[in-house]
């Protein structure tokens, strides 16, 4: 289908998803979110190994779009969050690991992107905010996710202060993985994707999911599930070819995935 605010392309083992509002500084709006909605759930359910989410213009994203917000109603606001939670949830739901490439600013919902996203790489030139608490609209929902990568302490510096970090303290408070210089962005997305969707497909896809499901229950709670996870998933055949391929001394041939 044709998008208005998103670019989608296919190259070989991976989908980008480009978000194409620079005129708005990459502004979620309702619609926009519901076109990147739209965009993972196809690409999820298609044969794609792993996504990249980038931005096009100066700013990666600016977060929600204050023009959908301004003369909204209640539940007119509480409907566009809720779309919002649909789309960060979703980010971390579909199988592929999903890369957020930042090459710019991201603040308030942007930095919620980020933060959802599985993994994330920034150019030196990136920022990252969460500017509600300097002004009238805390970042409450950004704050979800973005507490769950750096800390109770660093959240709230960021939270109440509403300032910019650069990418160098977002990659040491573990908000990206690393950061590269701005020519090196692409070249870096692309050999972190190549490392982290090597091997079987199936079984990264659940571990993932089984990942995220884990990480915030408590530890005896967490074991009991990751137990029953991994002895489930023994009995898959990418699981047993692995072992096999392991003890025969050759490569493994999975039903799908890369080597």
């Amino acid at each position: 289908m044709g998008f208005e605010h998103i670019l989608v392309e296919r190259s070989g083992d991976f989908t980008t998803i480009t978000m194409n509002r620079p005129e708005r500084r990459n502004a979620l709006s309702r619609a926009h979110m519901q076109e990147l909605i739209t965009a993972l759930r196809q690409t999820g359910d298609s044969d794609a190994l792993g996504i990249v989410l980038a931005g096009n213009g100066p700013v990666f994203s600016a977060g929600h779009d204050f023009a959908d917000v301004v003369d909204a109603d209640l539940s007119a606001v509480r409907a566009l969050l809720v779309t919002c939670t649909e789309l960060m949830t979703l980010i971390q739901e579909v199988p592929q690991p999903v890369v957020a490439r930042v090459h710019g600013l991201a603040t308030a919902a942007g930095c919620q992107l980020v933060a959802s996203a599985d993994l994330a790489v920034a150019s030196e030139t990136a920022g990252f905010a969460t500017p509600g608490g300097k002004g009238g609209w805390f970042c409450h929902t950004p704050m979800v996710a973005v507490a769950r990568n750096v800390g109770r302490k660093r959240a709230l510096e960021m939270a109440l202060s509403g300032d910019v970090i650069d990418a160098w303290t977002a990659q040491d408070w573990g908000l990206v993985n690393r950061v590269v210089p701005a020519a090196q962005l692409d070249s870096s997305v692309a050999d972190l994707l190549e490392r982290v969707t090597r091997g079987s497909a199936e079984s990264k896809a659940i571990g993932k999911q089984a990942l995220y499901a884990q990480i915030d229950l408590d530890q005896p709670k967490a074991y009991a599930y990751a137990i029953e996870v991994m002895a489930a998933t023994s009995q898959l055949p990418d699981a047993r070819e692995s072992m096999r391929a392991f003890l025969e001394k050759r490569k493994p041939r999975w039903r799908r995935g890369r080597q």
